[in-house]
């Protein structure tokens, strides 16, 4: 087995499982180790494995596991493989399907593969009893929501409430991309969750070690400007915008063209993959297979079975571009592709997570692998600038939060609380005293000494601190608000405004059940790991400017160059911008006149202190006062003492608004 094969099997006898792994990882073959153990060691009856497309069926076909010195091998007779059967998954054209399902819940076979549709519609139909003592693997997640009017979230909810099944469920991102949770609280304290990193996957592979995330903005057309971003040299997907959306043409045929036209001339159409055949500059022949032109059906699947020609898998050769729409991101396996290349922001960092995950295939010689995202720059003759900056800065969203996916595991403890197990604390090894920082090498994990730091004191919020932290910092950095203060409103939005007062409420908000101290616990761990990770992508980016050979650990050593230099303690860490980095990368793709349009965009919409602030500000005068005991100062020169003292007298005008307003209803009552 893999190491994420590995970890999670050695979990195989918990009912509910939550599995955490980037695309690629192995999570099929993990989860048939863990499916058949339960068939024959746990005396569950049927495995039943649901994917969210037919396409992804593939990835459960059989396999002879017993060759690899497994106990038993995969299979899946072939009626019981749903996503081979013709007919399309809406509830007319699936009735056959859920026949099949009610069949086989009556055979004494004991697997089957179909889509989240024929799911939905089986336990509809047939209702939640009727798959007691089975196994409900869920491929895919992400696509489940605690939404009442999530038809698929519901019913796993209501299988969880009668604890007679064993659920498996997989992700590459546990981000939707939207304001859902995947499941609601109370339910996901249920899984055992297995997280395996991006880092550890790039750290285990034979031959790809790094990964390089880009955004760039451009303006006028985006075909005019794909040329400086597609090298014709690297194997590339490249996904062009939604027709629906501002960067579109509105005429996707010519788009393909354009694109085809940067790359080279245009010199026919191989007759047996239906690929174009394109003459660089330099000579060459270029392989472009186009996913997107839908006019002729037999040639469109002409070019599909080409790119899942088994007998070219391993064939680098075989096509050098994808040019697609809305295909080609999930579950699409091509190993050889080095550069995604996406044009438009897309709305969800799930979509980013599986973009990306095409190009991070390990194969042969392939040692690196890049992201790029193209993003209309807002222009001053542009109309719709406030739509402009809003995709913009959705962007910039994006990029700090996979960077975050992308960093180290950070295991934070107050001062002095000793060594752990497996990490190197360098060569003097642990100091006692001092601010200690530890590394596992081989899981990518940290173990970072913080002086101050609030530990939490129940299990589900050490949970949260040790597995969960990502999904605290994307409603973060999803929050417009805190995005646009925390990039372009800096000399009126202090640090410890966005560490403190928002990532507070959020962690409230979304960790209701829990008391304060553990919220508190929370935020501090994930502003923690948050700020660390941008000092170390700015300690390298330094190193990079000093002309410092970096190798795949880079990420790593940034770590160790940010917290080696520093007594660490919440104080420093809540001081720290989190967004300075971002901010110099995007200082760096754009002109001063499109950043001072941006920031008069976003000034035109300052608020007052709200009620809600001014509440939590008054909160941490309260803080201040036990600590220091006094009151904040408002004349004081401290702008994080000024403002706590600001909150206060603002909850002091609220609240006699407040008495005034319930007066006059008194006095008008009597």
């Amino acid at each position: 087995m893999r190491a994420m094969q590995e970890r999670a099997y050695a979990k195989r006898g918990e009912q509910y499982l939550l599995i955490k792994s980037p695309p690629a990882s192995g999570k099929s073959r993990a989860l048939m180790f863990i499916a058949l153990d339960k068939l024959n060691n746990q005396g569950v009856q049927q495995a039943i494995i649901v994917v969210p497309e037919r396409s992804i069926g593939g990835s459960f076909a059989d396999e002879p596991l017993s060759q690899s010195g497994f106990y038993w091998d995969w299979q899946v007779a072939a009626q019981w493989n749903l996503c081979n059967a013709p007919g399309v998954d809406e509830p007319r054209a699936a009735k056959s399907k859920v026949d099949a399902v009610r069949k086989f819940l009556a055979s004494a076979d004991q697997t089957l593969v179909c889509t989240h549709a024929t799911f939905r519609f089986a336990v509809e139909e047939l209702g939640i009893e009727a798959f007691d003592n089975r196994l409900i693997a869920i491929d895919e997640f992400h696509h489940v929501s605690s939404n009442p009017d999530n038809k698929l979230g519901s019913q796993l909810g209501a299988f969880i409430a009668r604890d007679k099944v064993h659920l498996v469920a997989m992700t590459g991102s546990y981000f939707r991309g939207d304001s859902e949770a995947v499941l609601a609280p109370a339910d996901e304290a249920r899984f055992e969750t297995i997280t395996y990193t991006y880092y550890e996957q790039l750290n285990g592979y034979s031959w790809l070690k790094s990964l390089d995330i880009g955004y760039f903005f451009y303006t006028g057309r985006y075909v005019d400007a794909v040329a400086k971003v597609l090298d014709p040299t690297l194997k590339t997907i490249v996904h062009i915008p939604n027709v629906n959306s501002r960067e579109s043409l509105q005429d996707k045929e010519r788009e393909v063209n354009e694109i085809m036209q940067a790359l080279g001339e245009w010199k026919g159409i191989d007759p047996f993959t239906g690929f174009h055949l394109i003459q660089t500059a330099n000579g060459g022949t270029l392989r472009v297979a186009d996913l997107v032109d839908d006019s002729d059906p037999a040639r469109r699947s002409n070019v599909l079975a080409a790119l899942k020609d088994p007998a070219q898998k391993n064939n680098r050769d075989h096509v050098d571009v994808i040019i697609a729409l809305g295909m080609a991101k999930e579950g699409f396996d091509w190993i050889w592709c080095e550069h995604a290349l996406t044009i438009g922001y897309r709305s969800s960092l799930t979509e980013i997570v599986q973009i990306i995950g095409r190009a991070t295939r390990d194969a042969e010689g392939k040692e690196r692998a890049r992201f790029t995202n193209l993003i209309a720059e807002p222009a001053a003759e542009q109309a719709a600038v406030a739509e402009a900056v809003n995709d913009m800065l959705k962007a910039i969203s994006a990029s700090l939060l996979m960077e975050q996916v992308l960093a180290p595991r950070y295991e934070f403890t107050p001062k002095d609380m000793g060594p752990k197990e497996g990490f190197d604390y360098g060569p003097d090894g642990y100091q006692p005293g001092r601010t200690n920082v530890g590394v596992n090498e081989g899981t990518g994990q940290y173990h970072v000494e913080i002086n101050g730091l609030v530990t939490p004191q129940t299990p589900e919020a050490t949970r949260i601190c040790k597995e969960d932290l990502n999904e605290v910092v994307t409603c973060f950095l999803q929050d417009k608000t805190v995005l646009e203060r925390g990039l372009f409103d800096q000399e009126n939005t202090l640090p410890e405004e966005l560490t403190q007062l928002h990532m507070g409420k959020i962690v409230r908000e979304r960790y209701p059940e829990l008391n304060a101290a553990d919220q508190e616990a929370i935020r501090q761990h994930a502003v923690a790991a948050m700020n660390i990770t941008q000092q170390a992508k700015l300690a390298l980016a330094q190193a990079d400017a000093e002309g410092v050979t970096q190798g795949n650990t880079a990420l790593l050593d940034g770590v160790r160059k940010f917290v080696n230099v520093r007594d660490l303690d919440i104080d420093l860490i809540d001081r720290i911008n989190p967004f300075d980095a971002a901010y110099a990368v995007l200082a760096k793709a754009m002109d001063e006149k499109s950043l001072r349009q941006v920031q008069a965009s976003i000034a035109a919409k300052k608020l007052s202190i709200p009620e809600d602030e001014a509440r939590e500000l008054a909160k941490r005068a309260l803080l201040f006062k036990n600590e220091r005991g006094r009151l904040p100062d408002i004349h004081s020169a401290d702008a994080w003492e000024k403002r706590m003292a600001e909150g206060v007298a603002a909850l002091a005008r609220y609240r006699a608004q407040a008495k005034a307003a319930q007066e006059r209803g008194e006095s008008g009552n009597g």
